[in-house]
């Protein structure tokens, strides 16, 4: 308690005291006249006390506070709380016995009086606070105090909703919420540690659909295929990818689409040389035919022959194994070539023309002879024609291109000529050609 105070106290004591005492005793038993402090009441025939803190104006000057008291009042600090004693029945006055039995509470405010000590009050308990309805009320010690929950700030004497997605919390996306705030994150990231900030999320570790192979990146991830495979509209999915369908150029014969692949195959009598191209096989070098012993084994494309060996007829003589002579003396072999040799070979279709295909040489030369070639018989169609590169040679050539599988028996003649000997004679080359079925 500050000294004013106690000066103040006192002073009303000693005042209400002197006139008590000072006031002298009447014998009558009706009082008319009233000490200091109290007013005559006549509806109860008694002197009753004066409330002098309604009835002077301020009558504590600073932080005191005004408690009335009988016959006076108490200037007090505002901590302090005042609790008079009962009035005794029919009691004019207090009397000293009546003052010395009141009980003054000078606990500080926030405090009660227990026993000999003051024990804090917990307004928040007793709802004898004045916080707002948004506010929470904290006990103290002595007191109280009104406070905003965590997510609010006090405007004025109400408590509003902190946004705190405008302080930027997140590092990708707030969402503000009464009192609070959460973070989100982009897809492909989740929450670290401290549910604010976003890491980037293994989506290939945690099961991406990914058919084949899969990439993590930066908050995705990307899905690749396998050689032989393209992604498919999804991006997850790999799709074969037929190789057939893009080029009639991948494979020379055909192509097989596989999953994830392609292989080239070849037609019966072929073997594939490398991964695309198609090679004959000889089956007469591999002794993959069915040639008897009085045959010869012929390879073609795409297969072979068997011709037989004895293969001269008449007028002609066997006088090798692929050389007849026609006989002189035979009056049929008059306008007949003098020999005929057989030759066989093979040629692909679709060749490009002109096109040198076979070489006639002359096997025997007589000085003064004058050589000139042709095609005896077996080109009805004009497919070939004879280009004659000196007395001795000529050359067989392809006119026009031809598609196989087709046989040409050409008998190609040179006609030799002696002008100073008068000598005439021929010989023929039986040329058969197989054209094969295909351009390989």
């Amino acid at each position: 308690m500050r000294p004013g105070c106690v000066l103040v106290f006192c002073m009303c004591i000693s005042v209400f005291l002197r006139r008590a005492i000072s006031q002298p005793p009447t014998e009558t038993d009706t009082y008319t006249e009233c000490t200091d402090g109290y007013h005559w009441d006549s509806q109860t025939q008694h002197c009753k006390d004066i409330n002098e803190c309604e009835t002077i104006p301020e009558a504590c000057k600073g932080e005191m506070k005004c408690f009335n008291h009988y016959g006076g009042y108490l200037c007090l600090p505002r901590s302090a709380s005042f609790i008079p004693a009962p009035d005794p029945p029919n009691q004019v006055h207090p009397s000293l016995e009546n003052m010395a039995s009141e009980s003054f509470n000078l606990c500080p405010s926030g405090f009660e009086p227990q026993g000999d000590n003051c024990v804090d009050v917990d307004e928040c308990e007793r709802d004898s606070h004045d916080c707002q309805p948004s506010q929470q009320c904290f006990n103290t010690e002595g007191s109280f105090s009104c406070q905003c929950p965590d997510g609010y700030r006090k405007v004025g004497t109400e408590c509003i909703d902190i946004d705190e997605c405008r302080y930027r919390y997140c590092q990708h996306r707030c969402v503000n919420v009464p009192g609070s705030f959460s973070c989100q994150c982009e897809p492909g990231f989740q929450l670290a540690g401290n549910n604010r900030s976003c890491i980037d999320v293994d989506e290939c570790g945690m099961g991406a659909p990914c058919s084949q192979r899969c990439y993590n990146t930066y908050g995705t991830f990307l899905c690749r295929c396998e050689q032989g495979y393209e992604l498919g509209p999804d991006g997850f999915a790999c799709n074969d990818i037929d190789e057939c369908s893009y080029s009639s150029y991948l494979c020379q014969y055909q192509c097989v689409n596989e999953h994830g692949k392609f292989s080239c195959v070849c037609p019966d009598g072929y073997q594939l040389l490398g991964t695309r191209l198609c090679q004959d096989i000889n089956e007469c070098e591999t002794g993959a035919h069915q040639c008897s012993d009085g045959q010869t084994c012929v390879n073609i494309h795409g297969g072979h022959k068997c011709v037989d060996t004895k293969s001269c007829q008449e007028p002609y003589v066997q006088v090798s194994e692929n050389r007849c002579m026609c006989p002189v003396t035979k009056p049929s072999c008059r306008d007949m070539p003098y020999s005929i040799v057989h030759r066989y070979m093979s040629i692909t279709s679709e060749r490009s023309v002109p096109s040198d295909i076979f070489q006639i040489q002359a096997t025997s030369v007589y000085p003064g002879a004058y050589n000139t070639f042709r095609v005896r018989s077996g080109d009805d169609n004009g497919d070939f024609y004879i280009r004659q590169i000196n007395n001795i040679s000529a050359m067989l050539v392809l006119a026009r291109a031809v598609n196989g599988p087709k046989e040409y028996v050409l008998d190609l003649e040179m006609v030799s000529v002696n002008p100073l000997m008068s000598y005439h004679t021929s010989s023929a080359l039986r040329l058969t050609i197989y054209v094969g079925p295909y351009a390989f």
